[in-house]
């Protein structure tokens, strides 16, 4: 009885390494992860976006492909004359469907504060009462998941920085926070390799926003 407990453990740990370890999933996230690095249109974000919602579809239980999507629908409505809001409800729309594979989980948060932020820059006058203690709370909550998260400090940052420039007050505390963010990244560099699928998008936001201080 004691063998055939050993083998059905052994049984269900090789099955969780090939899980892990898969190949044609790997590869189709490294291509599209490559293809963001050059996308210059709207487009060009949405074809790329349109891959990961496709690995998204032949591999439900992974997270990654969804979120990045969105996070690509989150930058596009930034960078590119969009309809805005139309970009960061499908954004959200997709980070809700990534927090159902995996709940409490920092980046998904992180980026729908950042989707809240961008929701508030559209409009801030009437937006900006009822976003900005949203935003703040989603980045808190990011940051309390996972302390070493560099996106959830920095974009914290960000936010705050805006929040003391509309208001007439000082940087020192956005400021203090993206230095965190900077030191955040740094350790988050040492473990990026070749096989490194997990976000490591907004050190040049932590900059800008130390930029800011000078």
């Amino acid at each position: 009885m004691k063998k055939y407990f050993l083998s059905l453990v052994f049984l269900f740990a090789a099955l969780a390494i090939a899980k892990a370890n898969d190949p044609a999933y790997e590869n189709a996230m490294k291509k599209q992860l490559q293809a963001m690095k050059s996308i210059q249109s709207a487009e060009e974000s949405q074809n790329v976006s349109n891959a990961f919602l496709r690995i998204a579809e032949a591999k439900n239980e992974e997270w990654l492909p969804l979120y990045y999507a969105a996070y690509l629908q989150t930058m596009a409505a930034f960078r590119f004359e969009v309809n805005k809001d139309q970009y960061f409800d499908q954004a959200m729309e997709l980070t809700k469907k990534a927090e159902k594979i995996s709940p409490n989980n920092s980046e998904i948060i992180a980026l729908q504060g950042f989707i809240v932020m961008g929701k508030l820059a559209v409009d801030p006058m009437n937006r900006g009462q009822e976003m900005s203690p949203q935003a703040m709370q989603l980045f808190g909550k990011a940051i309390a998941l996972d302390k070493e998260n560099p996106r959830a400090t920095t974009l914290m940052a960000q936010m705050q920085l805006g929040t003391a420039q509309f208001f007439g007050q000082g940087p020192e505390q956005a400021c203090g926070l993206a230095r965190v963010g900077l030191e955040l990244y740094a350790k988050e560099e040492s473990k990026v390799n070749e096989s490194y699928l997990l976000p490591t998008w907004g050190k040049n936001q932590a900059q800008q926003v130390l930029n800011a201080c000078k």
